[in-house]
């Protein structure tokens, strides 16, 4: 028996039904051929995705508990956690950016700040375009442990890798104990580093930092004299003395 035309469902009568009847109008032309897509939607879909022009790659260092993974997903996710759990040796994310006309894919490392880490970690500041260097400016050891970091760099990092010294945790202005002034001080000591703080629970400077990072490293791959960059301390957005949305002070709980 013919399978297609067993499985007709007919109305009274014997005809087709109505349901079946506007079917077969439907999805079909006339000779009963299929729609052909039209030139324009066939071009759409067999385009391929731009390839990146640049595909570079930035590492975060920076002591325990600076906020290093909050920085990295704030920029690569948009989201954050208030509990957020220690880097275990390196994680990574992929970000893709448009900057100067041009399509770049940024592989973004996190490390781990435990010294523990440091024989894994070591490897990732060779191949690194950018290395972000993070400390809490609520917590004076790590901004103590900024010249530790800075001897890793020396010790594995490219000359021409971008510096960058990011004072991280800006929402919790009431709790600082390093000054901004401390931080642009270190970083003009330093060839090439600039500075800026930030704070990835406020989304405050993040993109900022990272895309300017991407701008410098871009400027050097084109060979742009130094002296021709931008001040190295820097102001992406007005600086508040408080960030406008830093709820007031609990007592007895730790601002994170």
């Amino acid at each position: 028996m013919d399978r297609t035309a067993g499985s007709k469902r007919r109305g009274p009568g014997g005809g087709l039904s109505s349901n079946s009847r506007s079917l077969s109008a439907n999805s079909l032309t006339a000779g009963g051929a299929s729609p052909k897509p039209s030139p324009a939607s066939s071009r759409r879909r067999r385009q391929p995705p731009r390839p990146a022009d640049y595909k570079l790659q930035v590492i975060i260092i920076g002591s325990r508990g600076v906020g290093k993974t909050s920085l990295m997903e704030r920029f690569t996710d948009d989201t954050f956690s208030e509990a957020c759990k220690s880097t275990v040796g390196v994680d990574f994310k992929i970000k893709t950016v448009e900057l100067r006309g041009k399509k770049i894919r940024l592989q973004i490392w996190d490390t781990a700040g435990q010294e523990r880490f440091n024989s894994i970690t070591s490897a990732y500041y060779r191949s690194a375009k950018g290395i972000v260097l993070v400390y809490d400016i609520t917590k004076k050891e790590t901004f103590e442990d900024v010249p530790k970091w800075m001897k890793m760099i020396d010790k594995y990092a490219s000359e021409d890798a971008e510096l960058l010294l990011v004072g991280n945790k800006l929402d919790c202005e009431v709790d600082r104990t390093i000054s901004r002034q401390q931080g642009e001080k270190f970083a003009l000591q330093v060839t090439g580093m600039r500075f800026c703080e930030a704070s990835a629970k406020d989304n405050y400077n993040v993109s900022e930092i990272f895309l300017k990072l991407v701008d410098d490293i871009l400027n050097k791959m084109h060979d742009v004299p130094r002296h021709e960059l931008s001040n190295s301390i820097l102001s992406l957005q007005p600086e508040p003395e408080i960030p406008p949305e830093l709820p007031p002070l609990r007592p007895h709980v730790r601002c994170c």
